[in-house]
């Protein structure tokens, strides 16, 4: 699939913005809208244009980590680049910061016209119904992704479901609006695509990962019976599509990716080492790496926040030791005291007499998906591959339905043990944390702490506070402050969304209005 994700079209996606007879001239090497639609190899080739969306600093590749990751209170930006740190800081005053707000948008919606036009085009080419359905299916998933990020990003923006030219005036939709064009999207996809992909096609959207997205979305609203309903097929699918690997820290490395523990994921390469323009040579490597990387292997745009190592500290395995998931998470002074058999070399740097020489001091680096297990620094591509959604995360969620649809703590914990005990773990009910299994509240304030300890720097801790109301509080923010001091920045009813591209306002006619208090 990682192949697949390269063989993707170009200009032939785009429809001419100018309509000066001069220009109207077709280029005989390139395939216009007109000429293209015709055959299923175009069909294929459009699909996987969508999937090519991936591959811009837009999106995980780069950008959006750092929205989700260190604009969360487990992840901080301290970079030079005084605009980008603002910018996690909860303190905006260009609304048109490329890097931190319309990149975003502009990527977004460039997938969007993707699989918009695959919804409108592919239809009316003429080969095997079964394979056309699929791939209007994963279009349809496609597009929900991107609607997805755009509700947790600005909360309202243009419902836009066909493809567009330059002359389009955007008309303003309301979150909810947004929801319901994801949920039909998402139950689209869910009743078409298939449960699992051939050998050549793997990293393509699945019926699981369709109903894991759309589980996430009813949560996002609290509509945990949906929710609850379209996780309970996964997990139904547990020891034969879906699962928890053994070796837990292999879900961020490129040694095993596709597993069971894989919903879906981006299937990043460092094969070709160029740009991300719209070509075949386009660079398909993981880029967040160099960014997250310490001085001298990365540029250390984004660290971790010194609560992650400290809670995961309170707790001891079974065996006594501490729980591996830290050491693979994050790169602290100290860790090698806390373990004592992990490996002193990180990529180039003798942590026992460089660390200070580095200048690292007591900051706190994010570990999980660098690649020091086989490199000696970092760069543009890293290959291992993304993995939006993991199936402890679809354990996590479905244990938060159970508790949010009336079910009992003890039938909840069932699920989060599971996670547990592939830690090394005690069980709930005979861990330090047995007390949490007293009640509602109680448990769901210790499962927002296991999830942050198992899903870390995955990206869902921003979906997850706003979920959980803690950004919509002054308790909520307090408890926020309390781990994390970039929150005495946040304005109540402000700061819970970016605000919209002001570009994109000043371009729209009077269509888009910006967003509250900014």
């Amino acid at each position: 699939m990682k192949k697949i994700y390269a063989l993707f079209i170009t200009t032939m996606l785009f429809l001419s913005a100018c309509n000066a007879d001069l220009l109207d001239i077709d280029n005989p090497n390139e395939a216009t809208t007109e000429t293209f639609w015709k055959t299923e190899a175009d069909a294929q080739a459009g699909i996987n244009a969508c999937y090519s969306a991936l591959y811009k600093e837009g999106t995980w590749m780069r950008w959006l980590s750092f929205r989700y990751d260190l604009t969360s209170d487990e992840g901080l930006s301290t970079s030079p680049w005084i605009e980008l740190a603002n910018w996690t800081h909860f303190n905006y005053t260009n609304y048109n910061f490329y890097e931190g707000n319309n990149i975003h948008w502009e990527h977004f919606y460039m997938a969007i016209y993707r699989t918009n036009q695959v919804l409108k085009f592919v239809p009316e080419i003429d080969f095997d119904a079964t394979k056309k359905e699929q791939i209007l299916a994963q279009a349809h998933f496609m597009r929900a992704l991107w609607y997805f990020q755009i509700n947790l990003l600005w909360e309202k923006a243009p419902i836009i479901t066909e493809p567009t030219d330059a002359g389009y005036v955007p008309v303003e939709s309301s979150e909810e609006q947004i929801w319901e064009q994801i949920e039909s999207d998402l139950t689209t996809a869910a009743n078409v695509l298939p449960e699992s992909w051939d050998a050549a096609n793997l990293g393509r959207a699945t019926k699981g990962a369709a109903k894991a997205l759309l589980a996430k979305a009813y949560m996002q609203q609290h509509k945990y019976t949906q929710a609850k309903t379209e996780l309970e097929w996964l997990i139904s699918k547990e020891g034969s599509l879906y699962g928890l690997i053994d070796n837990w820290v292999n879900n961020f490395t490129h040694l095993d990716e596709n597993n069971i523990e894989g919903v879906f994921e981006i299937q990043f390469d460092d094969t070709n080492k160029g740009g991300t323009g719209n070509n075949a040579s386009m660079a398909t490597g993981f880029q967040r790496t160099q960014f997250y990387a310490p001085n001298g292997i990365g540029w250390a745009d984004g660290k971790a926040r010194r609560w992650v190592v400290d809670e995961f500290l309170k707790e001891k395995r079974a065996d006594g030791k501490n729980d591996t998931r830290l050491y693979y998470s994050v790169l602290y002074r100290d860790y090698l005291k806390d373990f004592p058999d992990g490996d002193e070399m990180y990529y180039s740097v003798n942590t026992n007499t460089g660390w200070d020489e580095k200048g690292w001091g007591n900051d706190c680096y994010i570990r999980k998906y660098g690649t020091s297990y086989y490199r000696d620094r970092e760069d543009y591509f890293a290959p291992n591959n993304y993995r939006i959604i993991r199936y402890a995360d679809v354990l996590l969620s479905y244990a938060e339905c159970i508790i949010e649809t009336g079910g009992t703590t003890a039938q909840a914990a069932e699920y989060v043990d599971k996670i547990r005990v592939r830690a090394g773990l005690n069980k709930l009910s005979e861990s330090t944390y047995a007390s949490s299994l007293s009640s509602k509240d109680a448990f769901l304030k210790r499962l927002q702490m296991e999830r942050a300890l198992e899903l870390c720097f995955e990206g869902w801790r921003w979906a997850d506070l706003k979920r959980w109301g803690l950004l919509d509080s002054e308790a909520g923010l307090n408890e926020l402050r309390s781990r994390d001091e970039d929150f005495n920045n946040f304005v109540l009813g402000k700061h819970n969304r970016l605000p919209i591209p002001q570009i994109e306002i000043d371009n729209s006619e009077g269509g888009l209005t910006q967003n509250p208090k900014y």
